[in-house]
C-alpha cells in the first residue's frame, strides 16, 4: 500500500493528511482529560465518516487496473453517500454555543481542525472523481458534474445536521428518508430554510474548492520551478 502510494505521488498528501488527523485526535483528547466529558469526542467519528470517501477514490486511483465494474460501481456509490460527510463537519461550529470547561478559543481550534482535515478528505477525493470523469466526459460536463455533486453534499448536509438523517439510514430507514426527501422537492415553498442551507453552503463549497483547484493547478510543481 505504502509503496503504492509512492509510486503514484500521493505518499506525502497521504501523511500530511495522518498528520492533520493525529493532530486533531490529540486536541480531542486533551479537552477530554482536562474537562474530564467526552463532549467533544464524537468529532472523532464525523471524520472517520469524511475519510472514507477519500479511501474509496484511493482504492480507486491505486487499483483501477484490478478493479472490477460492479466493484467500481459500489465504489462510487459509497463515496457519493458518505461524501456529505466531509463538509458536515462545518456545521459543527455550532456546538460552539455549547459552552463547557474549557476556553472557547480552545474548542475554536478543536473544531476547526477537524473542519478542515474533513474538508480535505472530500476535496481530495472529489479531486480524483473528477479525473475518472474527465477520462469520458467533456471539460464543462465535468465541472457541471462536480458542482451538482457539491449542492448534493450541501443537501446531505442539511439532512444531517437539521433532519438528523444518517448516510446508513439509506438502508436503515428508507422509506422515511426517501419521505423526507420528496417532500422538499414536492413542497419547496414550505421548505425555505432547507433550500436557503443547501444553495448558501452549496456556493461556498464550490467556491472554496475551485479555489484549492485554482492553486492547485497554476502553483508551480518543484520540479518545474528548478531551473
Amino acid at each position: 500500500m505504502i509503496q503504492r502510494l509512492h509510486e503514484s505521488g500521493k505518499l506525502t498528501l497521504t501523511i500530511l493528511l495522518v498528520v492533520f488527523s493525529l493532530f486533531s485526535f490529540g486536541l480531542s483528547i486533551v479537552h477530554s482529560y482536562a474537562t474530564s466529558t467526552r463532549g467533544f469526542l464524537f468529532l472523532n467519528w464525523n471524520l472517520f465518516l469524511a475519510f472514507l470517501p477519500w479511501v474509496a477514490t484511493t482504492y480507486i486511483t491505486l487499483y483501477s487496473h484490478k478493479t472490477k465494474t460492479l466493484t467500481l460501481g459500489i465504489l462510487l456509490g459509497l463515496w457519493l453517500l458518505f461524501f456529505p460527510n466531509s463538509p458536515y463537519i462545518l456545521t459543527d461550529l455550532f456546538h460552539l454555543l455549547d459552552r463547557g470547561k474549557s476556553p472557547m478559543w480552545f474548542d475554536l481550534i478543536m473544531i476547526l481542525s477537524f473542519a478542515w482535515t474533513g474538508l480535505l478528505f472530500g476535496f481530495i477525493s472529489l479531486f480524483e472523481i473528477e479525473k475518472i470523469l474527465a477520462s469520458t466526459l467533456k471539460p464543462r460536463v465535468v465541472h457541471l458534474v462536480v458542482s451538482t455533486m457539491i449542492f448534493l453534499a450541501s443537501f446531505g448536509v442539511y439532512l444531517g445536521r437539521y433532519q438528523r438523517w444518517n448516510s446508513w439510514d439509506i438502508i436503515q430507514s428508507p422509506i422515511g428518508l426517501f419521505t423526507d426527501i420528496s417532500d422538499r422537492f414536492l413542497n419547496p415553498l414550505a421548505h425555505s430554510r432547507t433550500w436557503g442551507f443547501t444553495v448558501l453552503m452549496g456556493l461556498l463549497l464550490v467556491m472554496m474548492y475551485w479555489t484549492l483547484k485554482l492553486f492547485k493547478n497554476t502553483i508551480p510543481s518543484q520540479k518545474n520551478s528548478q531551473v
